[in-house]
């Protein structure tokens, strides 16, 4: 009975461990669609990031950082609309819903979270390349 009550309760431990590798796996990765519901945007390495702003145009830079953050070091051309001010309405600063819009923070954590809200908002053509402490292209100060 203990052998057979062991082989059960290991078993549904098996899953679980394979069912959290399997969730933790489908999040990882530098590049790759990541999505909520009908919505997606896209995540680059910082290279590919750095190659699409020497070949792309009309693109905008975000930087979802406090603006006391971003004056103390941000990408050129960037500008500041902190992940905390993104709701559920458009923001002025990105009246086109088609643009690409390449999206930074400081370690990739809010950058995700802004991405995301900008994708449930309607935008179809966002960019998330993690944050400016691992930037390894030019930082300018205001």
């Amino acid at each position: 009975m203990r052998a057979k009550l062991f082989l059960a309760v290991s078993a549904v431990v098996a899953i679980a461990v394979i069912a959290v590798v399997a969730g933790c796996a489908a999040r990882s990765g530098a590049s790759g669609s990541a999505s909520s519901g009908a919505s997606s945007y896209k995540r680059v390495t910082q290279e590919e990031a750095q190659q699409m702003m020497e070949s792309e145009s009309g693109y905008v830079i975000v930087d979802v950082r406090r603006q006391n953050e971003f004056d103390a070091g941000h990408i050129p051309g960037a500008i500041c609309i902190p992940n905390e001010s993104i709701g559920k309405e458009q923001p002025a600063e990105l009246p086109d819903f088609d643009q690409l819009i390449m999206v930074y923070c400081r370690s990739g954590n809010r950058s995700r979270q802004a991405a995301e809200k900008l994708a449930n908002m309607g935008y179809s053509n966002v960019v998330e390349f993690g944050g400016i402490n691992t930037w390894p292209g030019e930082v300018v100060t205001d």
